[in-house]
């Protein structure tokens, strides 16, 4: 019997997967490719889109090797891609800048402007006002007269500049085109102010699409690139985060997903476009229905790491985190702010810096560590708590990403949340997401809470209620001390 099969394509920071699965999300096959980062200028951060495109022709095509895949026994293929992404494009639809990623911290003035002085975008089009959305670099290149963009008929995302070079069609999903800062909600239109703001024109930008738009007739030179017999249907797909959600089941009411790996964030969908009035999450649109809203931290996993090279740690991550189980939650009175790589939510502010509170003679190294993973589960927390005033308290919270792998950190987690916690055992959420996004895009399947019935085996993490009850008002005050620390960022 033939198999039937679906591929995730997914245009990562650091890397492309095309993650092969059979119709009940188990792994076939995967192959990656690393993408490398540049940076030209302190806090610049660049791309090659071109280099990203051949890594996800390479990843396609050797997926389909290594798996044998028959041509009658590929579906579709769905495409996840990472947020805020910006390259300028001429009238051929070749790239004549680098892709400014989402990390970009080159556009900081123009972004802290921004929320001085039209705050009200924020509430049109839930997108935070920080240096990372393309609305905010836009403002950059257009006050630094940046010759690419003087010069460019179009900008796009990554996934944008994909899909027309592979479809000549330059389409752009509800969720990466909300990600830009430039689209109204309510309308899922793009917002006529925000492109005068970025002195630039609507036909400029994507015709606006849902993530179930089937995309056929594909470049005949990049399809046997590839190794594609037949005219495979691609579905455009969404980002990363809301399509990580979707592939961990969390796509109902009070189904929050936290994702922690390097960086991390915490997000869910729901109904209509609510947004938070202190513009400390984001809302971003997925379908005509569903948004999602969230918070990102810039500081995960980073931060540990951080702290192991700060100590000249030579051993493994195991043994930098070993005794740190045994300190008490609280970390003997140290708290632990960790803004280390400045942060997005709930501060919105890249001139955010890492502080220790409470160091005294007595603590030793696995005081520190256990300060450092409580203090990135108390940021989650607060993005958490936020979350809370739009959408309630969380039903299920399912958990994903490298710091996973840390047993110590995700007790922490269940114990400040004080909620079961839900671990799958795949990293391939995005991917996942987006392959069966693909099949609701070519009606292979009806919807997309269909998924639930279609996932990986999860392992439960109960807290400890005790722990808990010292959490809540050890988090009282990192958040009293958070608060005075804000002054001091300038």
């Amino acid at each position: 019997m033939d198999r039937e099969l679906v591929i995730g394509l997914d245009l990562g920071t650091t890397s492309v997967k095309a993650v092969l699965f059979n119709l009940t999300g188990e792994v076939i096959q995967e192959e990656e490719e690393m993408i490398t980062s540049h940076y030209p200028k302190p806090g610049w951060v660049e791309q090659d889109p071109d280099e990203i495109e051949r890594a996800a022709v390479l990843t396609l095509k050797n997926v389909l090797i290594s798996a044998n895949v028959l041509p009658k026994e590929l579906l579709t293929i769905g495409i996840s891609c990472a947020m805020h992404s910006l390259i300028c494009v001429d009238e051929k639809s070749k790239a004549i800048s680098p892709m400014i990623i989402w990390a970009d911290g080159r556009a900081s003035e123009q972004a802290e402007k921004l929320r001085r002085t039209d705050q009200h975008i924020y509430a049109r089009t839930g997108t935070p006002l920080h240096p990372m959305t393309p609305l905010s670099k836009l403002l950059w290149m257009r006050e630094n007269n940046y010759e690419a963009y003087l010069n460019a008929t179009y900008f796009m995302s990554m996934k944008e500049y994909m899909l027309e070079k592979w479809f000549g069609k330059r389409v752009v999903d509800y969720s990466m085109a909300s990600a830009t800062g430039m689209l109204i909600l309510e309308k899922l239109d793009w917002d006529e102010e925000a492109l005068t703001l970025a002195g630039i024109k609507k036909d400029q930008l994507s015709a606006i699409v849902p993530p179930t738009e089937v995309l056929t007739n594909m470049n005949s030179s990049v399809r046997n690139r590839i190794g594609l017999t037949e005219d495979v249907p691609f579905v455009v797909g969404a980002a990363d985060g809301q399509l990580a959600n979707l592939g961990s089941g969390a796509i109902s009411p009070g189904e929050v997903a936290i994702s922690a790996g390097t960086s991390g964030a915490i997000r869910q969908f729901v109904k209509g476009t609510p947004v938070d009035q202190n513009q400390e999450s984001f809302t971003y649109a997925f379908t005509d229905e569903l948004s999602i809203i969230g918070g990102p931290t810039n500081n995960g996993g980073i931060a540990l790491q951080w702290l192991k090279d700060l100590l000249e740690f030579e051993g493994s991550h195991e043994a930098f985190l070993e005794g740190a189980e045994k300190m008490a939650p609280g970390a003997a009175g140290i708290l632990f702010h960790p803004y280390v790589n400045g942060e997005r939510a709930p501060l919105w502010n890249q001139k955010a810096k890492g502080n220790f509170f409470g160091l005294s003679m007595i603590h030793k190294r696995p005081h520190i560590v256990r300060a450092v993973l409580e203090g990135i589960t108390f940021n989650m927390y607060q993005i958490g708590k936020t979350l809370e005033t739009l959408a309630g308290k969380p039903r299920k919270i399912s958990l994903n990403g490298g710091l996973t792998r840390s047993p110590l950190w995700v007790q922490i987690l269940a114990d400040v949340f004080g909620q079961d916690v839900y671990i799958s055992d795949t990293h391939h959420n995005a991917a996942w997401g987006a392959a069966w996004t693909a099949l609701v895009g070519i009606q292979k399947v009806e919807s997309f809470e269909e998924i639930k019935q279609n996932l990986p085996n999860e392992q439960v993490i109960k807290p400890n209620m005790t722990n808990h009850k010292l959490y809540e008002k050890i988090y009282a005050k990192y958040v009293a001390v958070g608060k005075d620390l804000t002054k001091y960022f300038e």
